[in-house]
């Protein structure tokens, strides 16, 4: 336990002002068993977790009448095993990661089996994609030589966990390099590393922000990469569309994740009744905190098949017409 409470590492817990309400929880609400605030965990700044999680936990927090707030964390992996331990309320992950931690293999806490993880909402797919500067020649995986610095985000993130996997597998005898996504951006910029690798929501920040300061190169998979990365690996085929960056004219080959918010198991049923109401009846809003909640959509449910759900999650999908698999009903 001791291992894992150290987890919390850099707390950046900025509790959210009430200042009006996104939706009205009904006056007869008994919020008797409800905490005082919430915490979720998100990933580090710069990266679409950070942007997504802030916006939505502000707009909870302004709908629920509860201050509420994000952690930066190292993404996926160390936010389930703060769900798991109760150091977090509530975190964003992909499903590989999850998966991973249910079944007692997380790299962060391995043997442990994350029982208390319960499924909230799906958020979006997490599209795999790599950049460089347009000065390094590289256009291609193929391109990348023997030796290279290879950017791959945060140790226990989505790309900090798959990206060397991926890397690997290709036969690339390169130095992987862990850092935040603006860290990584900085590096890059700076000539520190060859690549920068990611996963996230499309469009990723940090790849925009570089976009526009400096000249740069997107690119993905070849067909044969692409299958050899979904034979290997558990993601889905994907392609980032053409412009989904001013310097990327053509739609590229990749892979992908979903990505689903969870919570603990003891959060109250009614609180996350409200939580999943607030967010997936506001679409319109989590998009303009971020596109790529376009994909933040009840129908987008099924998507997973392992996680146990919440029964404050249950209910309000059930009420509104989607069924949630027997098994599954946590």
């Amino acid at each position: 336990m001791t291992a894992l409470l150290k987890l919390k590492g850099v707390k950046a817990l900025a509790f959210a002002s009430v200042i009006g309400l996104v939706g009205t929880v009904a006056s007869a609400q008994d919020k008797s068993d409800w905490p005082d605030s919430f915490s979720v965990g998100t990933a580090s700044q710069g990266g679409t977790y950070f942007v997504y999680g802030a916006g939505w936990a502000n707009m909870v927090s302004e709908a629920l009448g509860i201050p509420g707030g994000t952690e930066v964390t190292g993404g996926p992996v160390q936010n389930a095993a703060l769900v798991q331990t109760g150091d977090l309320d509530m975190g964003m992950v992909t499903m590989g990661p999850a998966f991973d931690a249910i079944n007692g293999n997380s790299a962060l806490a391995p043997g442990l089996k994350h029982d208390q993880l319960r499924a909230l909402f799906p958020m979006y797919k997490t599209g795999f994609h790599a950049m460089t500067l347009t000065s390094s020649g590289i256009t291609s995986f193929a391109d990348i030589p023997d030796g290279a610095v290879v950017g791959v985000g945060p140790a226990g993130g989505t790309p900090g966990t798959y990206w060397p996997r991926i890397l690997t597998d290709m036969g690339k005898d390169v130095e992987f390099r862990n850092g935040g996504a603006s860290d990584l951006a900085g590096q890059l910029q700076d000539g520190l590393i060859d690549v920068k690798t990611w996963a996230g929501g499309l469009p990723f920040p940090a790849f925009s922000q570089l976009d526009a300061q400096t000249d740069v190169t997107f690119f993905g998979f070849t067909e044969e990469e692409q299958a050899a990365v979904i034979a290997s690996q558990p993601v889905a085929d994907f392609t980032i569309p053409a412009n989904t960056y001013p310097s990327q004219p053509e739609e590229q080959l990749s892979v992908s994740m979903w990505n689903f918010a969870v919570g603990h198991a003891d959060l109250p049923e009614s609180m996350v009744y409200e939580i999943v109401k607030t967010v997936m009846t506001n679409n319109a809003k989590m998009v303009e905190i971020h596109k790529a909640a376009v994909e933040t959509l009840p129908e987008n449910f099924d998507k997973n098949t392992f996680i146990p759900w919440h029964p404050g999650a249950v209910r309000w999908f059930e009420e509104n017409g989607f069924d949630i698999p027997d098994e599954l009903e946590g």
